[in-house]
C-alpha cells in the first residue's frame, strides 16, 4: 500500500523540469577539424597524424560527432572508412568555409606588414603633384611598399569629408580644423620666384621686390590668399608690375612661366616640381611662408603607415640644398 508523505515547508522548492531547458551538447570546432583532417587523409591514423594526436582520441572525437548529428559519417569497409553521401555533401561545406578562413588568416598577416596595409589620402589637387609623389618616395625608401589610394578634392569639400572620417589622412593649404579632426602642421616654407629660362633676372641669387618693376606678372587668382599677400608686398614697396595674366593654380601659373609670358611669386612646392628646361627658380629677399597641414581623423582606427607618410611629409617640405 502506498505510503503518503506530507510536504516539509522549510525544504528548498523544486526545481520545475517542465519548464527548464536542458542543455544541449552542441557540435564543437574541434569536432570539424576531426573531420577534415580524416577526410584529406583518408583514415584516423593519418588524421591524428595531421592534427597532432593520438588515434584514439581521432576515434572518440569522430564518434561524438555522429552521435550528435545522429547519423554515420563514415562506412567501416575492411578496416578503413569510407565517407559516406551526406560526409561528401557537409566536406562540401567544410571546404568552403575552410577557404573563407584561409583568406581571414592570410588577411591578418597581411596586415602585419606594410605592403599589406592600404591607406586612403585626401589630398589638394595642387598638394597631390607637387608634395605627395617626393613624400610617398621617401616613405618606400624608408619602409619598403605600402599601399596607398590618393584622391584629391578643394575645399570645402576637402574638410568635410574629413570630417566625415571617410580617409586616413587629408593634406590641405592653412584653414580651419574641421571638427573630428586632428591637425598636424606641417614645416612651412617661403614662396619662391619663377622666371622663364635664359631671363635677365634669372643671372641674380635672390630677389627683391624692385626686380619685379614693370615685369609681365602671372598672378593668383584676386581672392588666393597667397596672391593677396604677394600683392601687398610690392604695393608697400610701391613696385608697379604689368599685370596681364593670372591664374587659380600654381601648376597653371608655372606652365604660363615656361612659355615666356611673365614671372611670377608661387609656393616652392610646385616650383619644385615644376622646374626644368623652361623654367628656374630664385628665392625671395622678402618671406611669405607657404602653410600646409596634415588633417587626422579622430574616429579611424590609428594605421602606424599614416605616421610614416606624416614624416615623409615633414621631411618632404625642407627645401634640398642646391
Amino acid at each position: 500500500m502506498p505510503r503518503h508523505f506530507q510536504a516539509d515547508s522549510t525544504a528548498e522548492p523544486s526545481i520545475d523540469t517542465a519548464n527548464s531547458t536542458p542543455e544541449v551538447p552542441r557540435i564543437q570546432h574541434r569536432h570539424i577539424e576531426v573531420f577534415r583532417a580524416i577526410m584529406l587523409a583518408g583514415g584516423v591514423t593519418g588524421a591524428a597524424g595531421l592534427l597532432f594526436t593520438s588515434q584514439p582520441t581521432v576515434s572518440r572525437e569522430l564518434a561524438r560527432l555522429e552521435q550528435l548529428l545522429g547519423y554515420a559519417l563514415f562506412e567501416r569497409v575492411h578496416g578503413r572508412l569510407r565517407p559516406t553521401a551526406r560526409a561528401l555533401a557537409l566536406w562540401d561545406e567544410v571546404q568552403r568555409s575552410w577557404q573563407g578562413l584561409d583568406r581571414v588568416i592570410e588577411r591578418a598577416a597581411a596586415l602585419g606588414r606594410p605592403q599589406g596595409a592600404r591607406i586612403s589620402v585626401l589630398s589638394m589637387p595642387a598638394l597631390s603633384h607637387a608634395l605627395l609623389p617626393l613624400a610617398l618616395a621617401r616613405m618606400q625608401a624608408a619602409h619598403g611598399p605600402v599601399a596607398v589610394s590618393v584622391a584629391t578634392q578643394e575645399a570645402p569639400l576637402l574638410q568635410e569629408w574629413m570630417a566625415a572620417q571617410r580617409y586616413d589622412l587629408g593634406l590641405t593649404e592653412q584653414g580651419e580644423v574641421p571638427p573630428g579632426v586632428r591637425m598636424v602642421a606641417l614645416p612651412a616654407v617661403d614662396e619662391v620666384a619663377v622666371l622663364p629660362a635664359g631671363h635677365p633676372l634669372a643671372r641674380k641669387t635672390w630677389l627683391q621686390p624692385q626686380d619685379f618693376a614693370d615685369q609681365p606678372f602671372v598672378s593668383l587668382a584676386e581672392d588666393d590668399p597667397y596672391r593677396m599677400q604677394i600683392d601687398r608686398v610690392f604695393a608697400e614697396a610701391g613696385v608697379a608690375r604689368q599685370m596681364l595674366l593670372e591664374a587659380h593654380s600654381a601648376i597653371a601659373v608655372c606652365a604660363m612661366v615656361q612659355q615666356g609670358l611673365g614671372v611670377a611669386v608661387v609656393n616652392p612646392l610646385t616650383a619644385r616640381a615644376c622646374a626644368g628646361a623652361g623654367m628656374v627658380v630664385r628665392p625671395l629677399t622678402f618671406s611669405i611662408p607657404f602653410e600646409l597641414q596634415a588633417l587626422l581623423p579622430l574616429h579611424r582606427a590609428a594605421v602606424q603607415e599614416v605616421e610614416w607618410l606624416v614624416e615623409a611629409l615633414r621631411q618632404s617640405m625642407v627645401p634640398e640644398p642646391a
